[in-house]
Formats: C-alpha cells, sequence, structure tokens
C-alpha cells in the first residue's frame, strides 16, 4: 500500500516539521525500499507483489509499479484506511489467493525476514499482525481459515479508530470476538513525525 510521493499529497504529518518536499523524497525512499525488500521475499516463493496505489490515475500508478518493480499495480480506491485495506483483501482471494499480506511503505526497518516469517506463521495461523510502535500496526496477513475477516477492519463492539493510537487494540479485539488468535510480529516504527527521524541520520 504506498501514496504516491508528491509534495503536500503524502507523509503531511512528517511534512509539517521538516517541509513537505522533503518528506515527499523521503517518501519516495522508503517506497523503494520496502519494495525491494518485498522482492526478496517473494522471490521464488511464487508470491505475487502488487502495489496498490493512491494519488495517482491508473495508467501513471502502473508506470511507477513498473518503477518500483511490482509485478502488477492496482488502485486503492476512495475510502478509510480500512475500507482500502478490506478492498485489497476482497480482491486478492476473489482471484484464489491463499494467503494476503498488506503492508505499508513507509517502514525504514523492514528486513525480508519479516514477511518470510508472516507468510509461514500463515500455514500455522489464521492472521498475522505486525505491532507497530504508535499503537497501530505495520502489517496484516490473513490466512483462507479467517473467513469472517471483515470485522477486523470494521471494529466489533465500536468502530476502528483508524490512524489512532488504538489501531492494534481494537483489531485484537475484533480478532477476539471471532475467535481468530493472531501471531504477533516484531514492533516496528513507522515513519510519520519529524522526530522519528532521529534514529535514522
Amino acid at each position: 500500500m504506498a501514496r504516491w510521493p508528491a509534495p503536500g499529497r503524502c507523509k503531511r504529518r512528517l511534512g509539517a516539521s521538516i517541509g513537505m518536499g522533503r518528506a515527499a523524497l523521503i517518501q519516495a525512499r522508503l517506497s523503494a525500499h520496502v519494495l525491494q525488500v518485498a522482492r526478496i521475499a517473494a522471490a521464488g516463493h511464487g508470491q505475487e507483489l502488487v502495489l496498490a496505489v493512491s494519488g495517482l490515475a491508473d495508467r501513471a500508478a502502473r508506470r511507477w509499479g513498473r518503477e518500483l518493480g511490482a509485478e502488477r499495480t492496482v488502485l486503492q480506491g476512495q475510502g478509510s484506511l480500512g475500507a482500502r485495506l478490506q478492498r485489497q483483501v476482497v480482491r486478492a482471494q476473489r482471484e484464489g489467493a491463499r494467503r494476503v499480506i498488506l503492508i505499508g511503505s513507509d517502514l525504514p526497518d523492514l528486513g525480508s525476514d519479516d514477511l518470510i516469517e508472516a507468510f509461514q506463521q500463515l500455514e500455522r495461523r489464521p492472521l498475522v499482525l505486525g505491532p507497530a510502535g504508535d499503537g497501530g500496526y505495520w502489517l496484516i496477513g490473513l490466512g483462507s481459515r479467517s473467513a469472517p475477516w471483515p470485522t477486523l477492519f470494521a471494529g466489533a463492539e465500536e468502530a476502528i479508530g483508524w490512524g489512532g493510537c488504538q489501531v492494534l487494540a481494537q483489531t485484537l479485539a475484533a480478532a477476539a470476538a471471532l475467535g481468530l488468535e493472531p501471531h504477533l510480529l516484531a514492533t516496528r516504527s513507522d515513519l510519520d513525525r519529524g522526530v522519528d527521524l532521529r534514529r535514522w541520520r
């Protein structure tokens, strides 16, 4: 899942502290990094690497996807992050995918081992989550056994507050209500604000 790295159209919280142009350059580098890591993880395992883009029309999105080395590029569509995540799961499952993993494009410490572990765990668990340091998650993976998964994006007793600090907790509550026992990966930190850059300088 990636947003086209144009100044003012991506990484707005980061741009507010370091400038929109610099934030867009960082987003471009992060997107390239995450796609490279995903290509390494998918190599030889029969997995398709799909780039889901927002901020571009279809033809330009496909051109960007080719530049980044994605096997296929699709559009995220409109709506909340939850709606856009759910749309990608629906598309993948309709196309016959047995396991689906969704990640963002702002993960400087993402490694191929993270993605390989997620796919391996989906052989045994219906749900894999990568906790983020801000209370969200940087990865969600669904196996074929997680049939009632839409609630994971809508919430159980309360709606999931996308962009807030309770996204992981609300998702875990929704999973528990569905009887899904997740595997949790290592906690990773995405890059959203200027202070997040300190450890990468």
